[in-house]
């Protein structure tokens, strides 16, 4: 697709919500059967799929539901502490949301390259503040970051 005929916003070109849940339910399925994964998922709940859905929708510029109804950045950051995500992980990670953007976001090699390399960005965050303890006083992390055609923003 020719940059003047994208959508404005990776959050539109992926399809919305609707699609951002899509994604969520195709990678947690192999999350959860993943024996590399799944004991990092071990308090995992359905209302996961659709917390995940909601933030990428904020981080890719539709709406902020993340930040005014589930705590936004520090709440997301602070999930993760305790977690000691392993570099092992988190490219197993990345394999399978490879795999999961590859069935369920729009064929556009572009779109699936920006969605992945906020996934790459966002992985090495998690894998950072998961060797913190729980409880851990994170300071103040700032708004929700968002990810455009561009990358950061």
């Amino acid at each position: 697709m020719s940059d003047d005929h994208r959508p404005a916003t990776l959050f539109e070109a992926v399809g919305g919500l609707d699609a951002l849940e899509r994604l969520s339910e195709t990678f947690y399925r192999g999350v959860l059967a993943d024996p590399l994964l799944a004991p990092v998922f071990k308090d995992f709940t359905a209302t996961h799929v659709r917390h995940v859905a909601v933030w990428l929708a904020e981080v890719f510029d539709g709406p902020a539901d993340f930040t005014g109804e589930l705590g936004g950045h520090q709440a997301l950051l602070s999930a993760h502490l305790g977690l000691n995500i392993t570099e092992e992980q988190r490219l197993r990670w990345m394999e399978l949301m490879a795999e999961a953007v590859g069935r369920e976001l729009p064929e556009d090699e572009v779109l699936r390259k920006r969605v992945l390399e906020y996934f790459d960005w966002g992985t090495k965050i998690a894998e950072d503040v998961s060797a913190s303890p729980a409880g851990t006083d994170l300071g103040e992390p700032g708004p929700t970051p968002r990810w455009g055609w561009e990358g950061l923003k």
